[in-house]
């Protein structure tokens, strides 16, 4: 075969695959939240908007509060519910969220309706297969708020979602092989363990991932999922980033540098939840594995 023929054939698979639109999915660009249940909206309230210095947001949740005009973190109330977990709710940004929907179903992934919200902003969610509700949203740029965050607001970029995984095959089977996720990272306490896989969003300049928490047991308490099921806010030089906590009321643990060699810092909101502030990018080498893919920025 030619090279002219060779190259043609590839413009006919290109062409028959997009027509069958079900190929290749709809670029995933990042994360664009997490919604958690509250025992107490109020002391939530004074954790996300006095100690992270956020901006309360208007969205369908009890309170929203707004990290950059794509990304927010939503509460509902708890209320009687005993559940020990609090995670309700992960979302990512999608590049055509319609398109996208058609591709998951055609992949076996039931859907629940498309909505059109007032601002524009199109959405719909789905199942993990763990059964984590997983919702898919696209922001329209035309309509989003300027970038206006608080001389107290600690961080400006929420850059990774980590939850607790029972089957690792499963989930890459969801994240990896249907949506184009790739491992960013992935390690462990010990050096031949894997407690953390970084799974990194489909789109080639996208830096945000989802942290699988594995090896946790079925059974875990309350604190545990609190520790397990968390979220990291992005923040370029950890030390100020404690400064600025300090000044706005938070007194807790300190720094240190973790096992993918980024420093950290953890806090915990009036749940129990972890909210984990890291470093963009790595202070060493990190332990268990090579990164694989662009660190996050501000």
């Amino acid at each position: 075969m030619s090279r002219w023929a060779f190259a043609l054939s590839l413009v006919l698979v290109s062409v028959s695959l997009g027509a069958q639109g079900q190929s290749v999915p709809p670029t995933v660009t990042g994360a664009a939240g997490i919604r958690l249940f509250s025992a107490n909206l109020e002391k939530s309230r004074d954790f996300y908007a006095k100690q992270l210095g956020l901006r309360e947001c208007h969205s369908g949740a009890a309170l929203c509060f707004q990290i950059n005009p794509i990304q927010a973190i939503e509460l509902d109330y708890l209320g009687r519910d005993t559940r020990q977990d609090r995670l309700s709710l992960v979302a990512f940004e999608a590049k055509d969220v319609g398109t996208l929907r058609q591709y998951m179903r055609a992949q076996g992934i039931q859907s629940g309706e498309p909505i059109t919200r007032a601002d524009g902003t199109k959405a719909f969610d789905v199942l993990d297969p763990e059964g984590h509700s997983v919702e898919f949203v696209e922001h329209h740029t035309s309509v989003l708020p300027t970038r206006t965050e608080h001389d107290v607001q600690v961080s400006n970029h929420l850059i990774h979602l980590g939850y607790v995984v029972q089957n690792r095959t499963a989930m890459d089977h969801f994240y990896r092989d249907i949506l184009g996720f790739h491992v960013y990272w992935h390690g462990g306490m010990k050096d031949d363990e894997t407690n953390w896989v970084d799974m990194q969003v489909s789109d080639p300049h996208g830096t945000d991932w989802i942290e699988y928490m594995l090896g946790i047991s079925p059974n875990a308490s309350h604190k545990t999922l609190g520790v397990m099921n968390h979220i990291a806010l992005g923040v370029p030089d950890i030390h100020k980033a404690q400064e600025q906590l300090i000044k706005n009321g938070w007194k807790g643990e300190e720094p240190k540098i973790g096992r993918d060699g980024k420093w950290q810092l953890n806090l915990y909101d009036p749940d129990e939840t972890r909210v984990e502030l890291m470093e963009f990018t790595p202070t060493k080498d990190p332990c268990c594995s090579p990164y694989t893919g662009p660190h996050p920025h501000q």
